[in-house]
């Protein structure tokens, strides 16, 4: 083991893991503001509304990320003149935002499902409570709804955020320099390959503890009301038998 490669390569891995993480970030804001809607409409009783986002939902879970990301960044190139006319194409020429774009759908789709699985979930009785109050449907999805969707969805979301997380080394295949593509150019230079692909997979295994320590602690702030309570201090007696 060249331990004084692994050291000189350090600055570009990390440069490359910053790439991973930026993309990461992106993917994750952007796919989980297009989730929530996706995941009202999954679960209308309207058909316009269900059956579209159905069978959006069933290709970007039925079909592998790297499929998706091939169709979409070289696919793409297929309908350039149409691209130009609309101003996109400059867009979709970088890989970059191909990346992005891919792993939004992709985390968007596995994301709506979660959420349309935690909506069905909440119990009936606190939305009947809620509606006998006289809330809104608006007011019953913002304040009843939902805020319980996203509690019960976090455990199954964590999966979500760290798979999107390793997920994200497939873009490398589009000439992006993110940690598993730094690591493949170097290896390609040095032929160390244990050396660097070992401390990439390292760093890829802090970043995911570091990610599941976090939701954690977030999942744990936000389900406060079902922790044991600590016990009280026994007050002293008053009562007049208690008394001396």
């Amino acid at each position: 083991m060249n331990l004084a490669l692994v050291l000189d390569s350090l600055p570009q891995l990390l440069s490359g893991l910053l790439v991973t993480l930026e993309i990461t970030a992106w993917a994750l804001a952007l796919g989980l503001a297009a989730s929530i809607p996706l995941a009202l409409m999954r679960v209308s009783t309207n058909p316009v509304l269900r059956l579209p986002v159905f069978g959006f939902i069933f290709y970007f879970r039925g079909t592998p990320l790297l499929v998706q990301l091939f169709l979409i960044y070289y696919g793409s190139g297929q309908f350039r003149p149409e691209l130009e006319a609309l101003g996109l194409w400059v867009y979709f020429r970088e890989p970059y935002f191909c990346a992005v774009l891919t792993l939004t759908l992709n985390t968007a789709a596995y994301t709506a499902e979660i959420l349309r699985g935690s909506i069905q979930a909440v119990p009936f009785g606190e939305i009947e409570a809620a509606r006998a109050c006289g809330m809104s449907r608006g007011l019953l999805y913002r304040r009843i709804i939902l805020p319980k969707a996203f509690r019960l969805a976090l455990p199954a979301y964590s999966n979500e955020v760290v798979f999107l997380f390793q997920a994200t080394s497939l873009v490398s295949i589009i000439t992006l320099l993110d940690l598993t593509g730094v690591a493949r150019v170097m290896v390609a230079r040095t032929f160390a390959v244990y050396e660097l692909y070992i401390a990439a997979g390292l760093l890829y295994l802090a970043c995911t503890y570091l990610i599941l320590w976090v939701l954690r602690k977030v999942e744990y702030r936000l389900s406060g009301h079902l922790r044991p309570r600590e016990a009280e201090p026994a007050r002293p007696d008053l009562s007049p038998a208690g008394l001396p």
